[in-house]
């Protein structure tokens, strides 16, 4: 049975911490780690999205190998598996200065069995531990220090990092070994991939049968179609908001896209996740959406397709 992790967030100025990758969510992360007492150093591929964050005290580092070298928990919030992969192994090559002792936290959104692969090469090479550690919330959860963590990996491991995980998260539940965090995050974005989808079926649906459609999450709020993906999503699609992006279609794509490998490849049977796939594929070519838009305006493409009622 999956364990949770409940310890307070103590040992922050004992434990140098290095974040790499400081986009969307990363940035919020790093923003409540600093807040907690935490001494962070952080690097960004794009330098310029990490100035901010060495305004507010993290620490900026010249290289992600620099990074590494010099921190007792090394995070990751990078946006696929191959980004993951080339700082690890590529072009990062934070791999060559990791050691015995040190700890590799990855919160990214990755593929379970590539996360497999990297923990073991990672300890072969120099003895570091591996925990995946992808979270859900969203940026309200992140900037908060309310997110929920499915973590993978070993449980002395996951102890040793929970100063760090708790400083981030109302809760983190111990999945199994290394890729079983990255499983329960597949799992997850089953259910807010296709439910995203949805709303913004509802929401198209109400504009077409006349009723404000902008009322309806408040409306829909405590009953059971209510969710956080309502509340957030819904709202902005009803109200045709879709900057500050908070979730991008790009993402939720390359997450359902994942889902259904790994659903192939263990024989299940995911009809709903089948239908996001080809609905996502379609948002991202919309004229009105496209793939680095916010998930927001997925409403345009139900609006857009909208038959004319017969008269």
């Amino acid at each position: 049975m999956p364990d949770d992790i409940t310890s307070d967030a103590t040992g922050a100025q004992h434990l140098r911490v290095g974040f790499i990758g400081t986009g969307l969510i990363g940035t919020p992360m790093v923003e409540r780690l600093l807040e907690q007492g935490f001494a962070v150093a952080v690097w960004n591929r794009t330098a310029e999205k990490a100035t901010p964050l060495v305004a507010r005290g993290a620490t900026a580092a010249a290289s992600a190998r620099e990074l590494a070298s010099g921190c007792d928990i090394v995070c990751l919030c990078l946006t696929d598996t191959a980004a993951v992969e080339d700082v690890v192994f590529g072009t990062g090559h934070i791999a060559s200065v990791l050691h015995a002792g040190q700890i590799v936290v990855d919160f990214s959104s990755i593929a379970p069995d590539v996360t497999l692969e990297l923990a073991t090469r990672v300890q072969s090479a120099g003895g570091a531990h591996w925990i995946d550690a992808p979270v859900s919330g969203g940026l309200p959860a992140a900037r908060a220090g309310r997110l929920i963590i499915f973590a993978g990996g070993n449980a002395a491991d996951i102890a040793t990092a929970a100063p760090v995980l708790n400083a981030l998260s109302i809760r983190v539940t111990h999945m199994g070994g290394h890729g079983a965090g990255q499983l329960a995050k597949s799992c997850n974005q089953m259910i807010v991939g296709c439910n995203l989808l949805v709303i913004a079926e509802m929401l198209s649906f109400a504009r077409a049968a006349g009723i404000d459609a902008t009322q309806l999450p408040a409306a829909l709020a405590g009953g059971f179609a209510d969710s956080l993906p309502l509340q957030i999503f819904g709202n902005r699609m009803a109200r045709n908001i879709d900057t500050p992006k908070i979730g991008t279609v790009a993402t939720f794509k390359k997450d359902i896209d994942q889902v259904a490998r790994l659903a192939g490849e263990s024989g299940a049977f995911v009809p709903m996740t089948a239908r996001a796939v080809e609905l996502l594929r379609d948002a991202s070519a919309h004229a009105d959406v496209g793939i680095d838009a916010d998930c927001s305006r997925i409403v345009r493409m139900f609006d857009e397709r909208r038959a004319t009622p017969p008269s």
